[in-house]
């Protein structure tokens, strides 16, 4: 689960954990796209190592510039037809398949009494006992009241900053108990909102008042705009003939990554930036039976012997920033607390689309020289939102005219707010994105600390 700080929810995440590279920050500069980053590579590289060191990362060393190798826990193991695919993957194209990166502890990690390893149940929807899958529950909660600071607060929603025109400040929040429907403030001198990319846009918009009619720290006019997404839905899948004698032994939580490969170097497609996969082989197992018309031993029979091997993988693609993606607050259409909802309208635009041919194409073409037989591919795009992976709506940059928060994730014209969560981000990349949440998440709160200190908030 993922823990927040203002107007949380909890989720179920894949942990899926992956680094940014330098050609990420610098693209839209590059492509001239959207706006330019305000931060480079270098800058949150030691973020990534800070983060990384607590959660656990558990992954394979690459040495790929476009994915930077993280702080790694020790890889899980690969199957032998991924090791197949592997193989035939570099053989043949040059490319890379690794084990995922996954925030998943496979060795005892630091002196956290909080984090066992993983025992490999494959039961992480249950939440894990063990602490092994990084989570609030076992991870940032344990460690906030170890502290003796955290007062924990369940069933509330955040809905409101509090800003003083005087102070020009903002002073709190306002939150609705919902269960009782109790509306109660709170004060504090610095404010983080980390209540994910709609919640915290949905809090900015709903905050107005004669310094910001439009919207809290919309200056810009950009909240709301440039939702990005991963688009997925595409890939392909086939048949492995052979390996009949071999079947894998405990339930590994994971499954591989083939890194981006496409507009890398001189390489120049019809599309800008480029897309991973994910993906794994597994062996069918007495499910695919449940169509069977036959009765009797002989079904018995035919169900105690695992099926052929199979195996899949889908495409991750890059969104590039776009305005007219955009979220917008409805006022006249309540929630079932009275609050406003949230109106979307959104599109895949030509470069998606253009992607999409090679993210199908190149999973067909890559199965195929492995040796897998009765390859399908497919290609369902559904709508930005389904990857899971919202971004942007609040994004950092340079300029206050075009940006709503500055390179330290806070809000250009109130710098006691800061917004830590898939808001800030400027592009998407093709990354999973949660590993760069974190890691700009931790820099902002020790920057936050240090302008405490130096009583500059």
């Amino acid at each position: 689960m993922r823990g927040y700080h203002v107007g949380g929810r909890s989720i179920m995440w894949g942990r899926q954990s992956y680094r940014w590279s330098p050609m990420d920050f610098e693209a839209n500069a590059k492509d001239g796209i959207a706006i330019d980053w305000p931060v480079r590579y270098n800058e949150i590289a030691p973020w990534y190592d800070y983060v990384e060191t607590f959660a656990g990362i558990s992954g394979q060393v690459e040495n790929l510039p476009q994915l930077p190798d993280s702080k790694f826990l020790p890889p899980m193991e690969l199957n032998c037809v991924e090791k197949v695919l592997k193989d035939s993957m570099f053989e043949k194209f040059k490319r890379t398949l690794t084990i995922g990166r996954v925030a998943h502890v496979t060795s005892p990690i630091g002196d956290s009494p909080d984090r066992g390893t993983c025992q490999y149940r494959n039961l992480c929807i249950r939440g894990c006992p063990y602490g092994a899958y990084f989570s609030s529950n076992a991870s940032t909660l344990p460690a906030a009241e170890r502290t003796g600071n955290m007062t924990l607060r369940p069933n509330s929603i955040v809905y409101e900053l509090i800003y003083d025109d005087q102070k020009k400040k903002a002073t709190g929040v306002k939150v609705m108990d919902a269960e009782t429907g109790e509306q109660i403030e709170y004060y504090a001198r610095v404010i983080f909102l980390c209540a994910s990319t709609m919640g915290s846009t949905f809090i900015m918009m709903n905050s107005t008042s004669d310094r910001f009619p439009n919207g809290f720290g919309n200056d810009s006019g950009e909240l709301g705009c440039n939702i990005m997404d991963h688009h997925l839905g595409v890939g392909a899948s086939g048949q492995y003939d052979g390996f009949e004698d071999n079947y894998y032994y405990g339930r590994r939580p994971n499954g591989f990554y083939i890194p981006r490969y496409r507009n890398l170097g001189k390489e120049k497609r019809d599309y800008l930036r480029g897309f991973g996969y994910q993906g794994g082989g597994s062996r069918q197992s007495w499910s695919r039976m449940i169509a069977e018309m036959s009765i009797g031993a002989s079904l018995k029979e035919e169900v105690t012997q695992p099926g052929p091997w199979r195996l899949g993988m889908g495409g991750f693609g890059e969104v590039l920033p776009a305005h007219d993606n955009r979220v917008t607050l409805n006022t006249e259409k309540k929630d079932k607390h009275g609050l406003p909802t949230l109106t979307f309208d959104t599109e895949f635009k030509a470069n998606d689309y253009n992607m999409r041919k090679d993210m199908a194409s190149d999973a067909a073409e890559m199965l195929d020289a492995a040796g897998f037989k009765n390859i399908s591919t497919y290609d369902d795009p559904g709508g930005l939102g389904l990857g899971i992976h919202e971004m942007g709506t609040a994004r950092m940059g340079k300029d206050p005219k075009t940006s709503v928060l500055n390179k330290w994730n806070q809000v250009h014209a109130c710098k006691n707010v800061f917004v830590t969560d898939g808001s800030f981000m400027t592009s998407a990349a093709c990354q999973n994105p949660s590993l760069t949440y974190m890691a700009f998440t931790a820099r902002a709160v020790d920057y936050a600390v240090s302008e405490i200190k130096k009583q500059n908030l």
